[in-house]
């Protein structure tokens, strides 16, 4: 649960200060990727990098957390937090690629996704001063694709394939080989992604036309 959130439920002050509990943790979140990357490609300890990333992943919630309870939401993690976030998903998926468990598609799409997100959010703060509030689709979406990362980098376990005749070879799951497990929570995050997205560009959309 990121620090915008919050303020948007709760309707925290949101502080100018940069040094916070809240922020601190995004920081630490955010110095595991190197670690996670060292383990991953440079030692043969890749349980040690899936478990780095497990933790950098499933502590997203934390600094959301600790923002609301000790009423440290800041202006600079509302932007840190989910960027955090986004990193961890490009390197996530690029990792995964690069060890031949992931279809070129999807790395492209999220990271297509991701830019076209930070682009309109840029945009929208110039243009209306405010981006639309975090849905819950798209926490679903990240947590699906972070736990789908996490059994990808595992490689187990191996499920049967759907079975579907003709399926090509860029949708692992749908043929008749076994596909990793992993690869159907990043199936269920990249739905939930896909909702997301185009609940976030109506909003967008009705953010410009409330402001003309």
């Amino acid at each position: 649960m990121t620090q915008d959130e919050m303020t948007d439920a709760d309707k925290e002050e949101v502080l100018d200060k940069v040094l916070t509990a809240p922020n601190v943790i995004t920081l630490v979140r955010l110095l595991l990727l190197p670690l996670f990357l060292w383990l991953l490609f440079a030692t043969p300890y890749h349980i040690a990098a899936l478990v780095v990333y497990a933790v950098a992943a499933s502590t997203d919630w934390v600094d959301g957390q600790v923002a609301r309870r000790t009423h440290q939401v800041s202006k600079l993690g509302k932007l840190f937090d989910p960027f955090v976030d986004r990193l961890l998903i490009a390197v996530g998926v690029i990792a995964i690629f690069i060890l031949g468990r992931l279809p070129l598609w999807i790395l492209v799409y999220l990271i297509v996704r991701d830019l076209c997100l930070l682009l309109g959010g840029r945009y929208l703060l110039a243009k209306v001063g405010k981006v639309p509030p975090v849905v819950y689709v798209g926490k679903f979406a990240t947590a699906f694709i972070m736990v789908g990362f996490c059994l990808l980098l595992l490689g187990l376990p191996l499920v049967p394939g759907l079975g579907l005749a003709g399926a090509p070879g860029w949708l692992p799951g749908f043929g008749t080989d076994e596909a990793l497990l992993g690869i159907w929570f990043v199936y269920a995050g990249l739905v939930c992604s896909i909702i997301a997205f185009l609940i976030y560009v109506v909003r967008g959309a009705r953010l410009l036309g409330e402001a003309s």
